[in-house]
């Protein structure tokens, strides 16, 4: 692709403000995740509810699991896991694809290995805004040669939601959000504008990079790095090799927040109302009371 000549002037750039090592714990079925977000030194960055990047090899995964009152975003790196849902929406998410799926009211899915080998990707849950929680269940999804990208001074970016160098992604954010998942070569330098009011932050996928201002520690891999305030994000590869990230920045709700599991309201009552709907399958959890999974059913999960 050609390179663009657009520069994204940084005034106030967003210095580092916190820092984790993203360590690894099992989940699901023989599935390994390094969570950054909802973990306990941090459970929640406005809008922001978890992010793991997650390896898993078959034949475990997640199996059958509901969520309600949120989005995930399924970002895979490497291989590939199958996806089944209640509705019938079915299909299989490849290394670079991307999966925007709104729960909304409530979603009984499951996710699961198909390719040999282990299977790597991100997976990032975004609150949703109380006028949305109850909203039905969509998918936004797109192929990896489908997704926005654009090549800048040694840069290349993928556009997952957002926008950078002049090039938008086609992806509907309930919650104003900029997903973008940069490849930096060595001496490269990145300005991108992060608008002034959004919470954001940056996760090492490769490499090692300076953030923020020169005189900042270099971060390595599986490192994620929560900004403080400013109209963008300054970083340098000051290394020999590839730096790969992705930076993720949205409009923070201000709203309450309750959290049990994979169910996210506003208040306790509502939670316990989820709970209660999802046990008696009722309120948008109706088709769970006879289905199962065709992976669950195959593998006996």
């Amino acid at each position: 692709m050609p390179e663009r000549e657009v520069c994204s002037h940084v005034k106030e750039p967003r210095l580092v403000a916190r820092k984790f090592l993203a360590r690894p714990q099992r989940e699901g079925i023989g599935a390994v995740v390094r969570r950054s977000i909802g973990r306990f030194e941090l459970k929640y960055f406005d809008p922001f509810l978890v992010l793991d990047e997650f390896s898993v090899t078959a034949p475990g995964g997640f199996p059958d699991h509901p969520h309600r009152g949120f989005e995930t975003v399924t970002y895979m790196l490497q291989g590939a896991v199958k996806h089944e849902d209640f509705e019938g929406h079915k299909g299989t998410i490849e290394a670079g694809d991307l999966q925007w799926m709104t729960a909304g009211r409530g979603i009984v899915h499951s996710e699961i290995p198909v390719a040999q080998g282990t299977q790597k990707g991100l997976q990032l849950w975004i609150n949703l805004a109380s006028k949305y929680k109850m909203i039905g269940p969509s998918y936004q999804e797109v192929l990896s040669k489908d997704i926005a990208e654009a090549v800048e001074n040694g840069i290349k970016v993928r556009i997952i939601a957002g926008e950078a160098f002049g090039t938008k992604s086609p992806i509907y954010t309930r919650t104003p959000t900029m997903y973008l998942d940069f490849s930096l070569k060595p001496g490269a330098h990145l300005q991108q504008h992060i608008p002034k009011t959004w919470n954001s932050f940056v996760y090492i996928l490769e490499g090692e990079g300076v953030f923020g201002n020169l005189k900042s520690q270099p971060a390595n891999s599986h490192h994620i790095l929560l900004l403080g305030p400013g109209d963008g994000l300054e970083a340098w590869n000051k290394s020999s090799k590839i730096l790969r990230f992705i930076l993720v920045g949205a409009e923070p709700l201000g709203e309450p927040m309750v959290q049990f599991g994979p169910f996210v309201m506003n208040t306790q009552e509502e939670i316990d109302q989820t709970i209660d709907d999802f046990e008696n399958f009722a309120n948008g959890f109706e088709k769970a009371r006879n289905w199962r999974s065709e992976s669950a059913i195959s593998l006996d999960f």
